[in-house]
């Protein structure tokens, strides 16, 4: 079996991987009940799961599954705190988009 990695994406890849698990990083923007506001480079709408403890205006890795209506189904997130640089997050998805034969995306 080869191995293989969930795709880092930002929010203007979206349309691409509907359907796909993929990973996400980005400041909560808003939290309303079981849903979070992700900005990561554009808002994302993350649909949370019981395990899932964030907190406004922290940094958040979310790996889910890109709904069609382009929101995400969490399958996994994880808090990163305040000291979160979001340049570099965007960097490393565009860098793995550009040379995606680095990466052992399906």
């Amino acid at each position: 079996m080869e191995a293989t990695a969930n795709p880092r994406i930002t929010c203007g890849y979206l349309n691409s991987y509907v359907g796909k698990n993929v990973i996400i990083v980005g400041r909560v923007v808003q939290l309303r009940g079981e849903e979070a506001i992700v900005d990561a480079d554009g808002n994302i709408t993350a649909h949370l799961n019981r395990e899932a403890h964030l907190s406004a205006g922290n940094g958040v890795q979310l790996i889910g599954k890109v709904n069609p209506d382009l929101s995400i189904k969490v399958l996994s997130s994880m808090d990163l705190g305040t000291g979160v640089d979001y340049s570099l997050a965007n960097t490393v998805v565009e860098i793995s988009h550009q040379h995606r034969g680095l990466f052992a995306y399906d």
